[in-house]
């Protein structure tokens, strides 16, 4: 693959820009590939190919639609090996943990939006009108770095399916994965314009997307300061946003539960990705009165997240990104020391990464309260803080004092799980050990975004509707 390209109309051409990104092995810590630095030159390309290609496309028939995206999986499908490859060299993702959560996964949402296609309500009869929905148009796709080909899942394949077009931009630092997917676009035979993707920096290709006037809507993934400044460049415009930002979970684990599932669980979306996912449960909320029961647990469990060489079979913790999330993710260990948390496990790294790359040990704090910085801010990096309440108001009144609402947990008797679970500000929940639905809504409430991914609701966020006052004779 050439990753020395754009994909722009149907074809593999050269940026107009004569700078590049450098794409960096984080466990090495040696750059590997590079892409272009787009610049807006090309995203003008990118755009008018799309804003083109969009009166046929929106025309097409969603059972083409549908034909075009099952020979487009069936041809992703056959890269997995290839996929799973790059993600651990591109993002550090360990190769086990790589080919579940990265690979088939994404290949198990795909499917999901293909099957569930049909069932979004495209004209709906009202007591004296009927409404349609229609493509939006020219959908800027902006994605994070921590899930390189998921992130571009959730937006790229329900937005064709509906029958937009789609500019892509993919992270700056892991874009490679991209490039596959792209080429099973070609060769799946979408028509010219209808996909398109750019590689560059925010500040480039991030900024001339949003101020673009032929983009008509702006769906992108990130950090919550970035997706403010994303939506406000939008809305000079008055484009359509749909935001999923950062998150500040908690894991409420009531009495009565099976505290070793819940630990075990919890543990799976801290360290699991080097707890590079807006999805982590970053706060563990655990009876008082247990607490010492709990620290038991953890210190046991934590031995069974091993770090080391992503292509090792056996290791299941990798490095983080890069440098910068390495230094970003050592200051808020520092800044959990300084406030007065107890380090129960994990160690202050060295200033400069060693032997695994830019690792970052499981690190558990405890005595940890509600308002030290450590249990506000998202850290995005392998960090837990757990922090103790005296009764269930107290327990819901830590769980919601957070300005994120992206993802919770509760452990428990189902029936009081669920109970206290409806009082959680989140837009998901999870109840102990249930698992997630690709059908289910996917967002945040509060700071933690706009709008919704997954199933018929993330495709009805890429239609628009129009009302026909049509009852009379």
């Amino acid at each position: 693959m050439n990753y020395e390209q754009l994909y722009i109309n149907g074809q593999w051409v050269p940026s107009h820009s004569d700078h590049w990104i450098d794409v960096e092995n984080p466990y090495t810590m040696k750059n590997f590939a590079r892409v272009p630095s787009g610049n807006a030159e090309d995203v003008n390309d990118a755009v008018a190919a799309a804003h083109a290609a969009f009166p046929a496309w929106s025309k097409t028939t969603l059972d083409y639609r549908i034909e075009l995206m099952e020979t487009f999986l069936s041809i992703f499908k056959s890269m997995a090996v290839d996929i799973v490859n790059l993600e651990t060299q591109e993002l550090g993702a360990p190769i086990s943990f790589g080919r579940t959560a990265h690979c088939d996964y994404q290949f198990t949402r795909i499917r999901s939006y293909i099957d569930l296609a049909p069932q979004v309500p495209m004209v709906e009869t009202m007591p004296l009108s009927t409404t349609y929905r229609a493509p939006v148009g020219v959908i800027a796709c902006i994605t994070p770095w921590n899930y390189p080909i998921g992130q571009v899942v959730q937006k790229v394949i329900p937005a064709l399916l509906m029958g937009n077009t789609v500019v892509l931009k993919p992270s700056q630092q892991t874009p490679l994965t991209v490039y596959l997917m792209a080429q099973a676009f070609h060769d799946a035979g979408f028509p010219a314009g209808t996909f398109n993707m750019i590689t560059g920096r925010g500040g480039q290709v991030g900024n001339a997307l949003t101020e673009h006037p032929l983009v008509n809507m702006i769906s992108f993934t990130g950090s919550t300061s970035a997706g403010i400044q994303v939506a406000q460049s939008g809305l000079n415009t008055v484009k359509h946003i749909s935001l999923e930002l950062g998150g500040k979970s908690p894991c409420v684990v009531l009495k009565g539960a099976d505290y070793e599932k819940a630990v075990r669980g919890c543990f799976n979306t801290i360290f699991l990705n080097s707890g590079q996912t807006c999805t982590a449960l970053s706060r563990l909320l655990i009876p008082a009165e247990d607490n010492a029961e709990f620290e038991i647990i953890m210190k046991r469990l934590v031995s069974e997240y091993k770090v080391g060489n992503p292509m090792d079979p056996s290791i299941n913790v990798g490095p983080m990104v890069s440098k910068a999330q390495f230094d970003t993710v050592r200051d808020y260990i520092k800044l959990g020391v300084d406030s007065g948390a107890h380090m129960l496990v994990g160690e202050y790294p060295v200033a400069e990464p060693g032997d695994n790359g830019y690792a970052i040990q499981p690190t558990i704090f405890t005595n940890v309260t509600n308002d030290m910085t450590i249990a506000r801010e998202e850290i995005f990096g392998p960090v837990l803080t757990v922090i103790t309440y005296e009764s269930l108001e107290e327990a819901l009144q830590i769980a919601n004092d957070t300005p994120f609402g992206l993802n919770a947990a509760v452990w428990g008797p189902k029936e009081q799980a669920i109970e206290v679970a409806l009082q959680i500000e989140s837009g998901n929940i999870y109840i102990n050990d249930s698992p997630r639905d690709t059908a289910a809504p996917f967002g945040g409430w509060k700071e933690s975004g706009i709008g919704r991914e997954g199933g018929v609701y993330g495709m009805l966020e890429f239609t628009q509707q129009r009302a026909l006052f049509d009852t009379c004779e």
